[in-house]
C-alpha cells in the first residue's frame, strides 16, 4: 500500500484537477473561486514572469547592480498573495516579486532599490501599498520582523473580533536556507509563546545560494515549525491552488484566534540566486529537467485549456505581459539619480536633532569641495 504523501496538491503536473487525499481539507477554500479569478492567477502569473525576466536583461545590460530571479515560484507567490485580506500584513524578502505585484506595488520601486536610487523602495505605510512591508536583504530577519507586529496586532485586539475587515494576520516570506538562520527560530519562540496571529510562508526552493535543502535539514523543513508547537502543512508550491487554499484557510484561522502556523511550499529556482550566481556550476541537468517540467504557468494554462480557456485568452495575456515589460523598460531607462540629501529622508517619522546636524555636516562639506574647486 502506497504511503500517503504528506505535500497539499489539487493540480496533477499535466494540470488535472485531482486532489490528493492531503488536498481534501482544503477544498472549501476554492469554492469562493470562479473563472474569472482563475484566469486573473494566470495573468498574474504571466506577468510576474514577464517581468522577472525583463528585469534581469536589465540587469545583464548594466541598469541595475543585482537582481534575485523568480522563475519556477509564480504559483507559491500568487497563490499566497491573493489569499491574503486587505487588511493583512505581509513582509516579503527580496524575491516575491509576484506578490508585490497583486498588494499594488508600483514595481519600479522593486527596480529602484536593485538599481541603487532608492534606499527602502517605497512607503510600506502608503495604503497605495496594501500593507506591504519593504523587501529585506538580511536572511531570516523579516521573520522576527513580521513576529513582531503579529504580537502588536493581538495586543491591539485585532484578532478573533468576529470583524472579517478588521481582524488582522500577517504573512512573512522566507526561503529554505534562512531555516539555519537564528532569526526564524527566534521567531518561531516569540510566534509560538505568544500566539500571534501569522503565518510563516516557506519557499522551499530548493537551493540557499548553491547549497541544497538536503545538506541544512535531515527532515523536511515544515517539521521544523511543528517542534515549536507551531501546526505546519507542505504544500505543492509549483500548484497555484494549493499555495491559495492553505494560505487562506490558515490566515483565516490566525485571524480568528487560533495561532501562528507554518506553510513549506515546495517549489524550484529555476534561474540564479542573484544575477551574481551561476547556477550551472551545482545544478545537474537532471534535477533542471525534472522541475521545468512541473512549470507552474504551464501546468495552469492546461488546467484552464480544461475549463475552456482559448487561444485568444492567452494570446490577450502575453500581450499583456510585454507591454507591462515594455513600459518597465521605459520607466527604468528614465529613473534619475536622487538628490544626496534623501538618506536623511524617512530615517524618523518626525524632526531630529541627529539628522539634522548630519545634514547640516553634509551641506557644509559639499559647499567646500564647491568652493575649493
Amino acid at each position: 500500500m502506497a504511503e500517503k504523501s504528506p505535500t497539499v496538491q489539487f493540480l496533477s503536473i499535466d494540470g488535472e484537477f485531482a486532489p490528493n487525499e492531503a488536498a481534501e481539507e482544503y477544498l472549501p477554500y476554492l469554492d469562493e473561486l470562479g473563472d474569472d479569478d482563475h484566469r486573473q492567477f494566470y495573468r498574474d502569473m504571466a506577468i510576474t514572469r514577464r517581468f522577472d525576466e525583463e528585469c534581469t536583461n536589465l540587469q545583464r545590460q548594466g541598469h541595475m547592480g543585482l537582481w534575485p530571479p523568480s522563475h519556477g515560484q509564480e504559483a507559491a507567490q500568487i497563490g499566497s498573495g491573493r489569499a491574503a485580506r486587505p487588511q493583512d500584513v505581509l513582509f516579503p524578502t527580496y524575491r516575491e516579486h509576484g506578490v508585490a505585484l497583486v498588494r499594488g506595488v508600483d514595481i519600479l520601486d522593486i527596480v529602484r532599490v536593485m538599481r541603487g536610487t532608492s534606499l527602502g523602495g517605497w512607503d510600506a505605510t502608503d495604503p497605495k501599498n496594501n500593507n506591504f512591508r519593504n523587501y529585506t536583504l538580511v536572511i531570516g530577519s523579516q521573520t522576527l520582523h513580521a513576529t513582531g507586529y503579529a504580537m502588536g496586532v493581538g495586543l491591539d485586539g485585532l484578532v478573533g473580533t468576529g470583524d472579517v475587515e478588521a481582524d488582522t494576520a500577517v504573512l512573512t516570506f522566507f526561503g529554505d536556507g534562512s531555516t539555519s538562520q537564528g532569526d526564524v527560530s527566534e521567531a518561531f519562540v516569540f510566534a509560538a509563546s505568544n500566539q500571534t496571529p501569522q503565518v510563516f510562508f516557506l519557499q522551499n526552493n530548493h537551493w540557499a545560494i548553491s547549497v541544497p535543502v538536503s545538506t541544512q535539514s535531515r527532515i523536511p523543513l515544515y517539521l521544523r515549525a511543528q517542534g515549536f508547537g507551531i501546526p505546519s502543512v507542505q504544500i505543492d508550491g509549483n500548484d497555484v491552488l494549493a499555495s491559495y487554499a492553505a494560505t487562506r484557510r490558515h490566515l483565516d484561522e490566525a485571524r480568528s484566534g487560533q495561532g501562528p502556523a507554518m506553510i513549506e511550499a515546495l517549489t524550484y529556482r529555476i534561474g540564479a540566486h542573484t544575477t551574481s550566481d551561476d547556477p550551472s556550476r551545482y545544478q545537474t541537468p537532471e534535477q533542471l529537467a525534472y522541475w521545468v517540467a512541473r512549470d507552474p504557468i504551464k501546468r495552469f494554462e492546461a488546467f484552464l485549456r480544461s475549463r475552456g480557456a482559448d487561444d485568444a485568452f492567452f494570446a490577450e495575456a502575453a500581450v499583456e505581459a510585454n507591454d507591462f515589460a515594455a513600459d518597465l523598460r521605459h520607466g527604468t531607462l528614465a529613473l534619475q539619480v536622487p538628490p544626496l540629501s534623501s538618506i536623511f529622508e524617512n530615517v524618523y517619522a518626525e524632526p531630529h536633532p541627529v539628522t539634522a546636524e548630519q545634514r547640516a555636516w553634509l551641506d557644509a562639506y559639499e559647499l567646500s569641495l564647491r568652493e575649493g574647486a
